[in-house]
């Protein structure tokens, strides 16, 4: 998940929409060895995108992938970055991680969060190990497409919404390092 996302933040355009990125992490995840895909509209309601047009469109102006049909019932896609037709993982475990990109345990986010909320809270958890994690700011930011302070202010709403303990960014390493809210804890509220 964590090669992917980086993967992506150098394959898209600097400044794609968190909606973007995740739609192209799907894509990604879910295409066959010729980069086609079929979704549902569920799929598409699920992620709050069936009404979203304009994110298609960013990533089809990108040269990124194409919508040769439009159903009623189904869409199709063909995604067109060659690097993501030679991904290593079989497709099963690609399934695997593109539905633990929608909830991303222990940072699931609510479907209603804003885009970029879910993007980070996805980012953080593909960085964290138990109860733990760390990244580059560099990493966050460019993984994100976040400036720093947007950055931090994402980190702030994880820990908000209950997500994260603590976080920190230690200024000399340029390393940011966050805690989980301990289960016992977040079952108390």
């Amino acid at each position: 998940m964590r090669e992917m996302l980086t993967y992506l933040s150098s394959a898209l355009p600097r400044f794609s929409s968190p909606a973007a990125r995740l739609l192209a992490l799907q894509c990604a995840l879910r295409a066959d060895s010729r980069g086609r895909l079929t979704l549902p509209p569920g799929f598409l309601r699920g992620m709050r995108l069936h009404q979203r047009g304009e994110v298609w469109h960013e990533l089809e102006h990108a040269g990124w992938l194409c919508l040769p049909a439009r159903r009623p019932a189904l869409l199709t896609v063909q995604v067109l970055d060659e690097a993501v037709l030679a991904q290593a993982p079989g497709r099963a475990s690609r399934l695997h991680a593109a539905q633990w990109a929608l909830r991303p345990v222990p940072l699931a986010v609510s479907g209603r969060a804003p885009w970029a909320m879910r993007l980070a809270a996805l980012v953080v958890a593909a960085h964290t190990s138990a109860t733990a994690g760390s990244a580059d700011l560099d990493v966050l930011i460019r993984v994100c497409g976040q400036a720093p302070q947007q950055m931090a202010d994402l980190l702030d709403h994880l820990c908000r919404a209950r997500l994260l303990s603590v976080w920190r960014h230690d200024r000399h390493t340029d390393e940011v390092s966050w805690l989980l809210i301990e289960h016992d804890e977040h079952d108390r509220s």
